[in-house]
């Protein structure tokens, strides 16, 4: 018997689906950028939460508490829909409204034009999302210019201390902040007997405007520091300038400035209505910082009480915002003041940047993926 050719024979096709596994598996790591389905859904229930809030606030509550339960979620339906179109532009708005009618058109079956109107209907919902994201994507990119030169003004190193370390951490809520911490010697070095100037600020508002004024702040303690004025003149100074610029007590600043003098350990401080600094005794006790007076910005006639302490080694100073204690997570409880002095009296010992990543775990740990409402800072002068 003639043997069969080997061209003759068969061959086996080779599967298609490996290749076609790895095409899907491709289009998905790059819509996904490698995260998993637990990641993916806990930036969703984030994001879910801060619309919510976000649409929320428009919402007349009172009103819907007034209303028998089986119209509560018509109401609340239609609210959020107006919430949601008033922060269009009047022609993105037409655009929606004649995308719902279309859609709606196609539920009933006119004219048997129900299959056009869904088609009609998406494509105009898809062109007023790529409007929407085309302003957001413009947005951002100038946000992170802002944001970058808003690293400038702030250290990205903390200077050189004899017998102690500082360190500091800060989360914007959006792409800028209105935190601002400071560290720096205004004049002359410690070598050369100069004093540490300690800094922590929060201006009221959120995102650009806030950034603003922050900026502005840095800019006049930089200038009035460096003429190496005493905090009692200092702050008046500093108050009657954010008093010219506060649109009449509505952009004020609530900081925290401080003088420590390396050669006695002595820290004299102004607390302009922050949250009240901490100063964790290597014996464990606290102590905290409340001597001052009115936020900077609302009278400009207003008096500041000068308060001063002694650090010795072992001792901890913990500066923050009020974004440290007013976090909250999934369940809308915050993290409190009780669970951050609880928190600060269990600090381990080591540094202060060691110190700092206690804190920040903390909070992190309470807080999960839930996106936070305000800036988050921190920042740790340790004792040596």
């Amino acid at each position: 018997m003639n043997p069969i050719p080997p061209s003759v024979i068969p061959q086996a096709r080779e599967p298609r689906w490996p290749g076609r596994f790895r095409r899907t598996r491709g289009f998905w790591q790059r819509v996904s950028e490698g995260s998993d389905l637990d990641d993916l859904w806990s930036q969703f229930t984030a994001d879910a939460r801060a619309s919510y809030g976000f649409y929320g606030k428009d919402v007349n509550w009172q009103e819907v508490e007034a209303l028998p339960h089986w119209r509560r979620p018509f109401f609340i339906a239609k609210q959020f829909f107006w919430a949601l179109m008033m922060k269009l532009s009047p022609a993105r708005r037409v655009l929606l409204l004649v995308a719902v009618s279309l859609f709606i058109l196609s539920s009933l079956r006119v004219h048997n034009f129900d299959a056009k109107f869904v088609w009609l209907s998406t494509a105009l919902l898809l062109l007023l999302l790529s409007l929407e994201l085309a302003d957001k994507v413009i947005m951002k990119r100038d946000l992170e210019i802002a944001r970058e030169i808003q690293t400038w003004l702030v250290p990205s190193q903390p200077p050189e201390i004899p017998g102690g370390d500082i360190a500091f951490a800060t989360r914007p809520q959006n792409s800028v902040a209105g935190d601002y911490y400071d560290a720096f010697y205004p004049t002359v070095s410690a070598a050369e007997g100069g004093k540490l100037m300690l800094v922590i600020a929060d201006v009221a508002g959120k995102s650009v405007p806030a950034a603003l004024l922050m900026a502005t702040m840095q800019a006049s303690l930089r200038t009035v520091a460096g003429e190496d004025a005493p905090l009692d003149m200092l702050v008046p100074r500093l108050n009657r300038y954010a008093c010219a610029h506060s649109l009449d007590g509505r952009r004020f600043t609530t900081a925290v400035l401080a003088q420590y003098e390396h050669g006695t350990g002595c820290l004299t401080y102004v607390n302009a209505g922050h949250n009240m600094p901490v100063v964790r005794r290597a014996d464990g006790t606290l102590e905290e910082l409340d001597k001052g007076g009115l936020p900077l910005g609302i009278e400009s006639t207003a008096k500041y009480e000068t308060g001063s302490t002694c650090l010795r080694p072992g001792d901890i100073l913990i500066f923050f915002t009020d974004g440290c204690i007013e976090a909250f997570n999934a369940k809308s409880e915050e993290f409190g003041n009780l669970r951050w002095l609880k928190a600060i009296r269990a600090l381990p010992s080591g540094t202060a940047q060691e110190s700092l990543h206690y804190l920040m775990r903390h909070v992190d740990e309470f807080v999960g993926a839930t996106r936070q409402s305000d800036d988050i800072t921190c920042m740790i002068f340790r004792c040596r």
